[in-house]
């Protein structure tokens, strides 16, 4: 494998339009396989919608009316995107990584897990359920309740990865129940401010790219609003 090259840090301060987010990670994907782009994570914010991966289910749907719904292309099922949820989109060639799908999610997983450490937020894995869930007994809350506080979803063209995470700082929960996120109705989401830590958007971006080098190992280059 080559020498790893800088993973440049692409951060939008304004809402961003999913059918924008989708065009530009479909450019960055396409140039890192031509050799004319490097690496690249984007963090944005999306305006309200909801979007539905490759085995969503149509019954998830729960009210088709209240957002916009876009057909994400990534796996995974339905799930919900919005203002004071921050999304990263990840474009990394595996390549160049090791062509190992389980790890790649694994590390992702990690990178969510060690970003909520900062927060004193215990995340963790689940057998059969992706995304990372936190114990609500752990934070004041019942013992045995679980929340999903992140999502995965990704899709790798030419061994390019694109779309990613979310992980939810501050959203209007309510939001979510226009879906049954990732097809699970026997649990349900939170997020940092729920669990009564009241961190910015920014604060979480800080501790995002902290983590990402650290689970990654690459190095990376100065963030770029856009």
């Amino acid at each position: 494998m080559n020498a790893p090259t800088p993973v440049e840090w692409r951060i939008s301060d304004t809402f961003t339009a999913y059918p924008e987010a989708v065009a530009g990670m479909e450019q960055q994907v396409a140039g890192i396989s031509s050799g004319d782009a490097g690496e690249q994570v984007w963090l944005v914010q999306h305006p309200p919608l909801y979007t539905a991966g490759t085995s969503a289910n149509d019954d998830d749907l729960l009210d088709a009316h209240r957002f916009p719904v876009f057909q994400a292309g990534r796996g995974g099922e339905f799930t919900y995107h919005g203002p004071g949820q921050r999304v990263g989109y990840v474009m990394l060639d595996l390549n160049q990584r090791g062509r190992d799908v389980r790890q790649f999610v694994r590390d992702l997983e990690e990178w969510m897990i060690v970003t909520l450490s900062s927060f004193s937020v215990n995340g963790e894995r689940r057998d059969g359920r992706v995304g990372i869930w936190v114990d609500r007994g752990r934070h004041g809350g019942l013992p045995g309740k679980e929340d999903k506080i992140a999502a995965i979803g990704i899709r790798l063209r030419r061994w390019v990865s694109f779309h990613g995470v979310s992980l939810n700082v501050c959203p209007d929960l309510s939001h979510y129940e226009g879906i049954v996120p990732c097809g699970i109705s026997q649990h349900g989401v939170t997020s940092l401010r729920d669990l009564g830590i009241d961190a910015t958007v920014e604060e979480v971006d800080v501790a995002l790219k902290a983590a990402f080098e650290r689970v990654f190992d690459r190095a990376t280059v100065t963030p770029s609003l856009v």
